[in-house]
C-alpha cells in the first residue's frame, strides 16, 4: 500500500489485449460478402446445420400428438418452411443481422402441456385427435405472438435494452450457448459410435487441419461443417447396412440407424405449406397466457443471441431500437408459425450462431441463400427428408462446438468491464449460479415427477411459472440486468460495468457503423424512424 502514491503517478500501462467495438479476424462481415460459389455452400452448410432442431422437436411433438410419420413429415416440411420465411423477413426487414429465425426449444414444454389437455382423450381417432392439438397450438401461438409484437414495434423493448450494459449481458449471451449442455453430449451419447468420431471430426478438421494443412482458401475451417457430415454419414450408413444394429434395442435404432427416421417415404414429392392447412385454429384462454409466457422466455433469449450474431459478426453492439424491431419481427414470425401450424414457436437459432464464429463469416448474404434453400427443400419434400434423417447424434455433436462458442462470446463483453470490481464479482458469479442452479432444480423436479415445482389445479398457471424458471439464460440474464440497475450505482460503478463502452450505440445514428450495419434497405429508415 506503501507504493500507492507513485503507482498512481506513472502511466497507465498499455494492455496487451484492448477491448474492441467489433470482433478482429472475421474475414467477411455483414456487409461484405464472399464469392457467390463460396457463399451458396456456406449457406447450404448453415441449412444442414438447421436441419437438426428442426426434425427434432416434431419428432418429439408428433407422435404424443397422435400423428403418423405422413403428418411428421409435414409439419417437417412446414417449419422448414416458415423458417426460411422468417429469416429472410429478419434479414431484410428485423435487425438485419446474419440470424436464422428457427424452432425453438422454450416453447415446447407450454405445447406439451396442451397435448396432454384432458379434453383432447376423447377422441378415438389419431389423426382427428392431431389435428384438434395441432388447431389449440395454432391459436395459442397467434395469441402469443401479439406480446412480442407490441413490446417490439411499440419500441417498449427498446426502452428495456438501454439499460443493459456489457456486465449484465455476460450471463445472458453465455448461458443462451453454454445453458444448452443438455443437447449436447448426453444426446451424443445416445449413439456414441457415430456422435464421438463427429465431434472429434470436427474439432480435428476445423482447428487443426488448417495447421497441418497450409492453403489461403481456408476450406477446412469454413466448410468443416460439410466435410464432416458427409463423412461420418457415410460411416453411419455403412454400419447400419452392415448389420451393425440388427439386433440392437429399438432406442439404439432410432438414434443410430440413418433408415429409422421414417421421413423420406412418408413425404410427397412436391408439397407447398399454406396457412391454415390442419383447419380454423382454436383459442383458450388459460393455454394463450401459457405460451404468451413462453413467447416473453424466447424473447429475452433471444436478445442474447442477437447480441452474440452481432458479435460473431463483426457488427458493432446492437442499438435498441435495432434490437427492437427485430423483437417486433420475430413476434410476426411466431404469428407465421401459429397460421401455418408448425406446431412450435420461434426464435433466434443459436446453433446457427456458432456457425458464424466457427466459420468467421458473418455475411447477411450467405444467410439469405440458407433461407433459400430451407424454402426450396420444403416444397420438394423428397429431397429435403434425404437430409433430414441425418442422425440426431451426428447433429447434436456439431452443438458441442456450436454452443460453446456462442457461450465464449458472451463471456468475452468482460473485457469491457472492470473484473477487479467486487461489485462486478457479484453480479456475474451470484446470476450465473443462480441461472443454472435454479432451472437445473426446476428441470430435474419435472423429469422425476412428472409435474414442476408449482403444481396446482391451474395447468396453465403451472406453466407460466415453471417454464420460465426452467431456462438458464432467462433466470441469469433477469437477475443480472435486476442487480446491475438497482445495486449501489454510481459514476465507479458506471465504468466498472462497462456501460460506457456501450453509450455511443444506445442511438441508431451516434455511430455512422450502425447505419451500415443495420439500416433498413429502400430508404424506410425515414419512415420508421422509432423502430
Amino acid at each position: 500500500m506503501a507504493g500507492g502514491d507513485g503507482g498512481e503517478a506513472k502511466a497507465e500501462e498499455p494492455q496487451p489485449h484492448p477491448p474492441k467495438d467489433q470482433l478482429p479476424n472475421v474475414s467477411y462481415c455483414i456487409t461484405s460478402h464472399p464469392p457467390w460459389p463460396e457463399a451458396i455452400l456456406l449457406g447450404f452448410q448453415h441449412f444442414l446445420v438447421m436441419l437438426g432442431t428442426i426434425v427434432i422437436i416434431p419428432t418429439a411433438l408428433v407422435p404424443q400428438m397422435g400423428g403418423r410419420n405422413e403428418e411428421k413429415a409435414k409439419v417437417v416440411s412446414t417449419l422448414l418452411f416458415v423458417t426460411g420465411i422468417n429469416t429472410l423477413l429478419q434479414t431484410l426487414f428485423g435487425t438485419r443481422l446474419p440470424a436464422i429465425i428457427g424452432a425453438s426449444y422454450t416453447f415446447v414444454p407450454t405445447t406439451i402441456s396442451i397435448i396432454l389437455a384432458g379434453r383432447f382423450t376423447d377422441y378415438s381417432d389419431p389423426i382427428d385427435r392431431f389435428e384438434r392439438i395441432m388447431r389449440a397450438i395454432q391459436g395459442s401461438l397467434i395469441v402469443a405472438s401479439t406480446l412480442q409484437i407490441i413490446l417490439g414495434f411499440s419500441g417498449l423493448w427498446r426502452i428495456v435494452a438501454r439499460f443493459l450494459s456489457p456486465l449484465s449481458a455476460v450471463p445472458l449471451v453465455a448461458l443462451a450457448g453454454f445453458g444448452l449442455y443438455e443437447l449436447g453430449f448426453p444426446s451424443v451419447a445416445k449413439c456414441v459410435e457415430i456422435g464421438l468420431p463427429e465431434l472429434i471430426v470436427l474439432v480435428f478438421v476445423s482447428q487443426y487441419m488448417p495447421r497441418v494443412i497450409h492453403s489461403r482458401k481456408n476450406l477446412f475451417d469454413r466448410f468443416a461443417v460439410i466435410f464432416c457430415v458427409v463423412i461420418v454419414w457415410i460411416y453411419a450408413h455403412l454400419l447400419t447396412v452392415g448389420g451393425a444394429y440388427n439386433n440392437a434395442p429399438l432406442k439404439t435404432q432410432v438414434s443410430c440407424r440413418t433408415d429409422r427416421s421414417g421421413l423420406i417415404d412418408a413425404a410427397p414429392w412436391i408439397s407447398v405449406p399454406y396457412p391454415f392447412q390442419w383447419g380454423p385454429p382454436s383459442f383458450d384462454a388459460g393455454e394463450a397466457f401459457a405460451m404468451m409466457m413462453a413467447s416473453f422466455v424466447a424473447l429475452v433469449e433471444s436478445s442474447g443471441a442477437f447480441i452474440a450474431v452481432s458479435r460473431s459478426a463483426s457488427a458493432t453492439p446492437l442499438p435498441p431500437s435495432v434490437l427492437s424491431r427485430g423483437i417486433g419481427w420475430q413476434g410476426v414470425g411466431i404469428l407465421m408459425s401459429g397460421v401455418f401450424g408448425t406446431a412450435n414457436g420461434c426464435s433466434v437459432s443459436v446453433e446457427n450462431a456458432g456457425v458464424l464464429a466457427l466459420t468467421r463469416i458473418g455475411s447477411r448474404r450467405v444467410i439469405q441463400i440458407s433461407a433459400g434453400f430451407m424454402i426450396f427443400f420444403s416444397i420438394l419434400g423428397k429431397f429435403g427428408a434425404v437430409f433430414a434423417s441425418i442422425p440426431a447424434p451426428i447433429v447434436t455433436a456439431l452443438y458441442c462446438v456450436f454452443f460453446a462458442y456462442v457461450g465464449a462470446v458472451g463471456v468475452s463483453f468482460l473485457q469491457f468491464c472492470n473484473l477487479n470490481s467486487f461489485r462486478t464479482k457479484f453480479i456475474l458469479g451470484f446470476s450465473v449460479f443462480m441461472g443454472l442452479s435454479m432451472a437445473h432444480y426446476f428441470t430435474e423436479y419435472i423429469a422425476i415427477n412428472g409435474y414442476g415445482p408449482v403444481h396446482t389445479g391451474a395447468r396453465w398457471f403451472n406453466d407460466m411459472v415453471n417454464v420460465p424458471f426452467s431456462s438458464e439464460p432467462f433466470v441469469a440474464g433477469c437477475l443480472a440486468y435486476f442487480l446491475d440497475n438497482t445495486l449501489h450505482k454510481d459514476s465507479a460503478s458506471r465504468k466498472d460495468r462497462g456501460a460506457h463502452w456501450w453509450d455511443k450505440f444506445r442511438y441508431f445514428k451516434s455511430d455512422s457503423r450502425s447505419e451500415e450495419f443495420y439500416s433498413l434497405p429502400f430508404n424506410l429508415n425515414k419512415y420508421f424512424p422509432s423502430i
